[in-house]
């Protein structure tokens, strides 16, 4: 062990080009640049570089240590090069940016070439990166974002058969279309045949990276490994420091006004938006409950030009935000989520469960209260409750919404003190927050181990 500490590694990332996938790469390159003997390099198209560059910290010399690899894509009259990113993107033309990714396999060949990695670690949606890697005599390892209670389960689906009992009861197919996206997923592939989510872990070489804590999945890990035939390696939860090039002083100063453990946090990502039944449905929620709370709400690309105080008082219900002057804050602009969820004034987390936010709740130990919207949302809601660190609000099963009266009846569940459910998940969450944060370096520090082993294995 101790020659293959001594050796170096040039390590190509290769992230899909969704901000959700970059920043865990981004930050698993930022740990392994700065604590081991690893030269790191990011591949991406260019609106995502520039986002890189204008979100890391400028003293972030961990940041800096990372060099960024442009990757070269086709540009069509309805796809220019700053819509080569799922950020802001029409949600129609997706499959397009999915099937012209698929197009740019020869800039990724030339990269490769020009380069000369040691280690490619690629992600799910391009079956033809470690095809190409593994041509050229270089491994390849799989990072895969999403957590191991997702993963295990739908391999335990493929793999073992739909109709064979998932060994964890608390965790069953969400009532919603998954099966379906996935396979509408898979068929905006170049390999229309690669079962995509399958495929990609197959390729990978001894082990699959898994963006995760294993105190928090160990034993949804320990089922996946024999599924896939590989050794799971969890990376810890790569919480990175919100970006400063943002005016946060007036969330945080209001937040500084709060008394412990008093507010509700209530966002639902980036690339997640609510109708305006659900709007209204939340604040109605906000209305019958007696607490602080701060609420992000986010538009569309094509909407944000009319964004502001004046559409949210057209989608709220009349005189909301007066009625809650004293006690809300509603913010339509980018909002610090880490920094918000590590104040001490934050008692609960209203989510719609993506696996990053899921795991920077657990990590600040904030109780989330669930509402997911798709793809593995509901089964992220699902783990949440299991771990006995959040509820779940129930949904209207007529109009598929969430109802008001649910939402405050969940955010009770939370935030009233006298309710024994209260403390109970309130201790549990910082239990497992102390964990996640003791374990985090020991994590990255095995992930590197195996990285290092797997080069040093090639080179020999």
């Amino acid at each position: 062990m101790e020659r293959v500490k001594q050796e170096s590694c040039k390590v190509l990332m290769f992230p899909w080009l969704a901000h959700g996938h970059i920043f865990p790469y981004l930050e698993l390159a930022k740990r392994l640049s700065t604590t081991h003997h690893f030269s790191m390099y990011l591949c991406s198209t260019t609106v995502n570089l520039d986002s890189i560059k204008s979100s890391i910290f400028s003293e972030d010399d961990a940041a800096a240590s990372v060099k960024l690899v442009e990757l070269h894509m086709p540009s069509l009259p309805h796809l220019p090069p700053h819509l080569h990113t799922t950020r802001n993107l029409p949600s129609h033309l997706i499959p397009t940016l999915m099937k012209t990714f698929q197009e740019s396999s020869s800039s990724f060949s030339d990269i490769m070439d020009s380069l000369k990695p040691d280690l490619v670690i690629f992600d799910v949606y391009q079956p033809w990166a470690p095809k190409i890697a593994s041509s050229k005599g270089v491994p390849c390892v799989h990072f895969s974002t999403p957590g191991a209670m997702a993963l295990s389960f739908l391999h335990h689906m493929y793999t073992v058969g739909s109709g064979a009992t998932f060994p964890f009861p608390a965790i069953s197919l969400p009532d919603n279309d998954l099966p379906r996206q996935l396979a509408l997923l898979g068929q905006n592939l170049k390999d229309a045949d690669d079962e995509f989510a399958y495929g990609a872990m197959a390729r990978s070489t001894d082990i699959v990276l898994l963006k995760s804590s294993k105190h928090v999945e160990e034993k949804y890990a320990d089922y996946l490994s024999p599924l896939i035939k590989k050794k799971i390696v969890c990376t810890g939860p790569l919480i990175a420091a919100d970006a400063n090039k943002h005016d946060d002083s007036e969330i945080m100063t209001w937040l500084n006004g709060k008394n412990l453990d008093s507010t509700i946090y209530i966002s639902f990502g980036s690339e997640c938006f609510l109708s305006k039944m659900q709007i209204a449905e939340i604040a109605k929620g906000l209305q019958l409950c007696d607490f602080n709370f701060l609420w992000v709400i986010r538009f569309p690309a094509e909407e944000e030009a009319g964004t502001g105080i004046k559409l949210i008082e057209e989608l709220l219900p009349v005189g909301f935000l007066e009625k809650v002057k004293e006690r809300g804050l509603v913010v339509t602009r980018w909002a610090p989520q880490k920094k918000i969820l590590g104040h001490p004034s934050i008692g609960g987390f209203v989510s719609h469960c993506g696996m990053s936010s899921i795991m920077e709740s657990m990590y600040f130990g904030v109780p989330v209260i669930a509402m997911p919207m798709n793809i593995d949302q509901p089964m992220n809601a699902q783990l949440v409750v299991e771990l006995g660190v959040g509820v779940e609000v129930e949904k209207d099963r007529e109009n598929g919404v969430y109802v008001g009266e649910e939402v405050a009846k969940a955010i009770n569940k939370v935030m009233v003190e006298k309710n024994a459910l209260y403390e109970g998940l309130r201790s549990r969450a910082r239990r497992l927050s102390e964990t996640m944060r003791e374990k985090e370096d020991e994590e990255v520090n095995e992930v590197a181990q195996q990285l290092l082993k797997i080069c040093v294995k090639n080179k020999k």
